[in-house]
């Protein structure tokens, strides 16, 4: 049987010695903001509340206690509740030694699954009532089902989520991005013949998934703005790099939306309001951005325009002091790097803050030890112990691990 992952009682002393509080000054709020990739999560598993992984997930969760937790992968019904039903059917009861929290879920279309009724992926094959890859080749965000692969953000109660004000981009179309790099037919004769035929282009979105701003108020008044999305991987494609060129339209399309004026002038939201974010608006960006800034098969290193923005914080990277073991398709095994957030071996999970807030610390959560640890001990300053226990990444119920970060946020 594999080694239980959570540690119990003493873990969870440690883990909430840590845990995020109002600060002592009045002018600062302490906010821990996390993102999740949950790999897959049914809808009839998150409705049954009683799925062992989806326990393990929330097991999880309630270690690292965040205040702001996207949640990748996560299924959405045709009513747009299972991000309600898996915070009130997982979160809002113990798991393990771990106490509940109450949240509540923003939670929005998805481009996944949704097919175009066009032959996106120049297969041949073009049929709504299809399955597998030949129905999600020709969806708007790959899904072999509506709904598949979506995203819900998690606020908890305390907080309030302005809904009024929250912005979604799923609708905004791909060639509309000045600059797009919308791919090439590779092999026509004419090199400059488009993969995408003009009435293609027409229904394809920039998102995948969708692009998320909105606004979450903290008890202190202060609104941080979480910008949220899940860019497509660049993979799963041919020469033309189609998921790699829209990977990186994806992640640009933030670093346009926080630069503001000119750089955002394009982007119209599901509203019709144009533009980008105010220059003095705090934010965070997260979620699973499927591209390294070291490695992988990105193009031309896209997370990058978010890392060197002036207007996200010099970025304290995060890691994780739990030595992990990866066992690859050979059935060689290595050691996970610390700040590496999938079990893959890539950093593609984030959670970066804006210019204006004190960032304590960050972690890649792969066991209680991340929380046990103070977060704001410098990386310089420590150093996993070399008899610690190594942790298999296959114990783990996801293939990646949380991210989170503490901040400090400053009274309006």
């Amino acid at each position: 049987m594999a080694r239980r992952l959570f540690l119990g009682t003493a873990a969870l002393a440690a883990a909430l010695a840590i845990a995020p509080t109002a600060c002592a000054r009045q002018s600062e709020q302490r906010l821990r903001v996390a993102t999740f990739n949950i790999h897959d999560a049914k809808t009839a598993k998150i409705a049954s509340g009683d799925d062992d992984r989806l326990k393990r997930i929330a097991e999880a969760i309630l270690d690292i206690r965040p205040d702001v937790i996207l949640l990748n992968e996560i299924d959405q019904d045709e009513h747009g509740l299972s991000g309600q039903r898996f915070a009130d059917n997982y979160l809002a009861v113990a798991q393990g030694d771990h106490k509940p929290i109450a949240y509540h879920a923003f939670m929005r279309a998805s481009n996944t699954g949704v097919h175009s009724g066009l032959d996106l992926d120049n297969n041949g094959v073009c049929d709504p009532n299809t399955t597998g890859r030949d129905f999600g080749g020709d969806t708007l965000g790959y899904g072999e089902y509506p709904g598949q692969y979506a995203m819900a953000l998690l606020v908890r109660d305390g907080l309030t989520i302005d809904e009024d004000n929250a912005r979604t981009f799923q609708h905004f179309l791909w060639k509309n991005m000045p600059g797009a790099l919308l791919p090439p037919l590779t092999g026509s004769t004419n090199e400059a013949e488009p993969w995408y035929s003009d009435d293609e282009l027409a229904v394809i979105p920039l998102s995948s998934k969708s692009h998320w701003d909105v606004p979450v108020i903290l008890e202190n008044g202060a609104t941080v703005h979480i910008l949220a999305s899940h860019p497509t991987p660049p993979v799963f494609d041919g020469p033309e790099d189609r998921n790699g060129r829209r990977n990186h339209d994806e992640i640009r399309f933030f670093a346009d939306y926080i630069s503001g004026g000119q750089h955002a002038a394009y982007i119209t939201d599901d509203a019709g309001a144009s533009g980008g974010l105010p220059p003095d608006a705090l934010f965070v960006i997260l979620g699973d951005l499927n591209a390294d800034p070291d490695q992988s098969d990105s193009r031309d290193n896209p997370v990058r325009m978010l890392l060197s923005n002036k207007r996200v914080q010099g970025v304290m990277v995060p890691f994780s002091v739990t030595p992990t073991l990866k066992t690859d398709r050979a059935g060689i095994t290595s050691v996970i790097g610390d700040s590496v957030t999938s079990q893959f071996g890539m950093r593609i999970d984030y959670v970066l803050p804006s210019v204006g807030m004190r960032q304590l610390g960050a972690r890649v959560y792969r066991t209680p030890l991340d929380t046990q640890v103070a977060v704001e001990t410098p990386r310089s300053s420590y150093r996993s112990p070399q008899n610690a226990e190594r942790f298999a990444a296959s114990e783990f119920p996801s293939d990646h691990f949380p991210v989170f970060v503490d901040l400090l946020v400053p009274a309006p």
